[in-house]
């Protein structure tokens, strides 16, 4: 049988109709990726995060001891724990009955010398990875804890929109 010219273009359809919806699956990857990934926002959807804590200074039988209050694990004296590349907001709350100073050692950060009842923020901006010691500092430095910086990063370095299916 001969092949008509029909034929031909039936056949001539069929692979127009084929890539035309190959290329629109393909588009349509590539824009829900584009689009998935913010770049179509006016603001950043990715927010930095930042480790918000709260201490408070205590006598307990004549010895100053910080209590942990918010985001830190209630022992006295908390290891506090932050990671690098995010603020780190550490707020102090003098309930004892003197004067109290928060110092950091490590990050050169101190608070303001709190009366009771007196709070402070501190905010420092960890770059380096280790463990640092805390002070009670008033006329002595009076070792109380430590703060433990970690680096916390992917198993992997894939980007984008496979980053979050892994």
């Amino acid at each position: 049988m001969r092949k008509t010219k029909y034929t031909q273009l039936k056949q001539n359809d069929k692979i127009l109709i084929i890539a035309g919806l190959v290329a629109g699956m393909i588009g349509l990857a590539v824009m829900i990726g584009f689009i998935g990934q913010g770049n179509v926002r006016h603001v950043s959807i990715f927010w930095t995060e930042k480790v918000e804590q709260t201490v408070v200074f205590q006598e307990v039988g004549g010895e100053t001891q910080i209590k942990a209050i918010k985001g830190v694990k209630g022992d006295d004296n908390p290891t506090l724990i932050s990671r690098t590349a995010f603020a780190y907001v550490l707020t102090v709350i003098n309930n004892g009955t003197t004067h109290h100073r928060l110092y950091i050692d490590g990050f050169n950060v101190q608070t303001d010398l709190l009366e009771p009842g007196e709070q402070d923020t501190i905010t420092i901006y960890p770059d380096k990875e280790g463990e640092f010691t805390y002070y009670d500092k008033r006329q002595y430095l009076e070792p109380l804890g430590k703060i433990k910086i970690f680096s916390v990063v992917p198993s992997d370095e894939f980007t984008g929109i496979w980053k979050d299916l892994i």
